[in-house]
């Protein structure tokens, strides 16, 4: 019987190594319904729609592969009916952190503000360590920040903050920003959000109910996937220890650039794929739901990325669908995975 290249994949990732993935916001875009299901009338979630992106890798150089997928991307989101509520971008705008690399991905983002969707965004550590987020803060503000939107407190921090590992080394800023940008850095250190953010976060939350719903962004997981690879944050058990009088919290993390799930104590925690490219999967096996994403062709720049739609009821359950550009997601996950 012939096989086809894409069923190959198919069957090798499934037999081969059950292991990971799959939930929430995901490939390129993760679209998130709050609540879209049935509310009851204690409910104090209102339904409503919200987008997250990330993982871009922009450079300065025009018409780059990278800004065809981010645009395709955008696109997508602008074609929506009904439009979401808001649109969050999980960190990694640009390759390098120049400033002509941030300035095309507010471009991009812009588009949505133009079109009546507002955007909230976090840095990723591509952003940040050439300048040490000078540029990146005169954009767009401060890096952690909180809001309540319809019943939900949403929270954004910085989770990228490591050491000083340049200045004994007497490292240029470019140096700098090129031993980061290693996906296996061994003098950077741990990434973390630090005391000053963890102080803050204490005080964000210290007013509100245990049963709050609450969403958390942050660019690197908060737990340990993969420390060797920076899939983890040092500080993470400190932040889950502050979350954790809450009933339920879903945590969302970009760098991974892969659909993995993931649940520690009251914390769902699920991962956002790229719209730059598919990191491999580590040699790491997770209890749920042992299903890898298929592997992408790397001749198709829009292999491997996609959205996914999440509907969560008015008791903070639901479901994540993952809708993708090629055929990657496993039949037995296709119609999602409950959060």
């Amino acid at each position: 019987m012939k096989i086809t290249r894409r069923k190959f994949f198919r069957v090798s990732a499934g037999a081969g190594m059950a292991a990971l993935t799959a939930t929430a916001v995901s490939p390129f875009l993760g679209v998130v319904n709050v609540a879209e299901a049935r509310t009851s009338k204690k409910s104090k979630i209102v339904p409503f729609r919200f987008v997250v992106v990330g993982d871009t890798h922009l450079y300065e150089m025009p018409n780059h592969r990278f800004d065809k997928t981010f645009k395709k991307a955008i696109d997508d989101i602008l074609k929506m009916k009904p439009k979401p509520d808001f649109v969050l971008f999980i960190g990694d705008l640009a390759q390098f952190g120049k400033v002509k690399e941030l300035e095309k991905g507010k471009r991009f983002l812009d588009r949505l503000k133009r079109a009546g969707i507002k955007y909230r965004i976090i840095p990723g550590e591509h952003d940040w360590y050439l300048d040490m987020g000078k540029t990146w803060k005169k954009m767009f503000g401060r890096p952690y920040w909180s809001f309540d939107h319809k019943g939900v407190h949403f929270i954004g921090m910085n989770s990228i903050l490591v050491r000083d590992y340049w200045t004994a080394r007497n490292m240029s800023p470019w140096e700098r920003m090129l031993a980061i940008a290693e996906l296996e850095c061994h003098i950077c250190g741990l990434w973390g959000v630090r005391e000053k953010q963890l102080e803050w976060l204490k005080k964000d939350v210290k007013n509100l109910r245990p049963d709050t719903p609450i969403v958390i962004f942050t660019h690197s997981p908060l737990w340990d996937y993969y420390p060797r690879w920076n899939f983890q944050t040092e500080d993470a058990p400190q932040v889950r220890e502050i979350l954790s009088k809450f009933e339920k919290v879903i945590a969302i993390h970009g760098h991974v650039h892969q659909v993995v799930y993931n649940k520690t104590g009251n914390m769902v925690h699920i991962g956002n794929l790229a719209t730059a490219w598919p990191w491999p999967y580590p040699p790491v096996e997770l209890p749920y739901p042992k299903i890898r994403m298929l592997r992408v062709d790397p001749g198709d720049i829009f292999d491997g990325v996609g959205f996914a739609s999440t509907f969560i009821d008015d008791t903070f359950l639901g479901k994540m669908k993952y809708e993708t550009w090629a055929d990657l997601i496993p039949e037995d996950i296709k119609d999602g995975v409950p959060l």
